[in-house]
């Protein structure tokens, strides 16, 4: 007796149809995109350019630490991330000229006038083992305050908020309210004996 063949699948298209769905879930699928923080880096210095120490008065700089735990400490006490957009608020505003809160200076601001601007640095340090969720949560509350300042100045001075300000509106605005953040590089506490 002849033994009866099963038939097969016809596999010629597979590798087709296999292609066309790879092309379909590419062409339709959109990719996480990283984006990085926006800060402006300072122009690198000329070859010849001396440098020189540049000195700041304690008072004007502000600390904030976070440790390896995701811990916060802003100034010299421990406080919570929803706490920290106050606390720069007050440290760069000094409504009650508090002594150990930073100086202001009158600055001459073209197309403005006077206006007196707060030299408060935000000195941003952290550890190797602070999470990026943690890390990312400062830096957000940190320009979150800025941020208000200058919605604060925008609608007392032109009664619109800042991202509704022409350009030029806008860059007197930032003479006004500074984004000073320094980040000093992180540190490995955890090894430290």
């Amino acid at each position: 007796m002849a033994k009866k063949k099963t038939p097969a699948i016809n596999s010629s298209s597979t590798a087709d149809i296999a292609f066309l769905l790879l092309c379909y879930f590419l062409m339709t699928t959109t990719m996480g995109s990283q984006t990085g923080l926006s800060r402006r880096l300072p122009p690198m210095p000329e070859k010849d350019q001396k440098v020189d120490d540049q000195k700041v008065n304690r008072r004007n700089i502000i600390i904030v630490k976070i440790n390896s735990a995701d811990r916060l400490l802003a100034g010299s006490e421990p406080i919570d991330v929803s706490q920290l957009k106050d606390k720069i608020r007050e440290f760069l505003t000094n409504p009650t000229n508090d002594p150990n809160l930073p100086e202001k200076e009158e600055i001459d601001i073209e197309g403005y006038g006077k206006y007196p601007v707060s030299k408060g640095v935000i000195s941003l340090q952290n550890d190797r083992g602070t999470s990026y969720h943690a890390y990312i949560a400062v830096q957000n509350e940190l320009v979150k305050a800025i941020n208000e300042l200058r919605d604060d100045f925008a609608f007392k001075n032109y009664g619109k908020p800042f991202i509704q300000l022409t350009e030029e509106q806008q860059d007197i605005a930032k003479k006004a309210i500074p984004q000073n953040i320094s980040e000093a590089e992180p540190k490995d506490v955890a090894k430290r004996r």
